[in-house]
């Protein structure tokens, strides 16, 4: 892994771009940056985010097992630190996310344990956040 982490840029489909702005912008609370009346761009933890306005698609969604949890594919997010994750993830608690996945310790005193939650967005894109006590285990096998 490279000392230098560069931002990443990802681009989602929406099929309603002012419901799924203010659930970006409002809720996850998430800096607006540019946009037109097809697309907006935002800050996801200094990375580049941009949702899409695109109609929605009939696909049936893909799940794997996880620590004995259904994940659903595909699905994106971030690596915070510990302390963010709880303070993010009670946030959430209190505006009445509904998780796929509540936050808990996967791999609990294993290789790569890790705090993980999932939700959707209004759209349906499911989102992965996570955190790890000991960084070096982001990749450990």
């Amino acid at each position: 892994m490279a000392n230098t982490l560069r931002p990443f840029h990802l681009a989602i489909p929406v099929d309603n771009l002012e419901v799924c702005r203010k659930f970006y912008r409002d809720v996850l609370e998430l800096s607006e940056g540019r946009s037109s009346d097809h697309w907006v761009d935002f800050d996801f933890f200094g990375h580049q985010l941009v949702i899409h306005l695109k109609e929605k698609d009939s696909e049936v969604e893909a799940i794997n097992p996880v620590d004995g949890k259904d994940v659903p594919i595909p699905h994106f997010g971030v690596v915070l630190d510990m302390e963010t994750f709880k303070v993010f993830s009670e946030k959430l608690i209190q505006k009445n996310i509904t998780f796929i996945i509540e936050p808990y310790i996967r791999f609990e005193g294993q290789v790569g344990e890790q705090a993980t939650m999932f939700f959707k967005d209004p759209a349906g894109n499911a989102l992965e956040f996570k955190a790890f006590n000991d960084l070096t285990q982001l990749f450990a096998k």
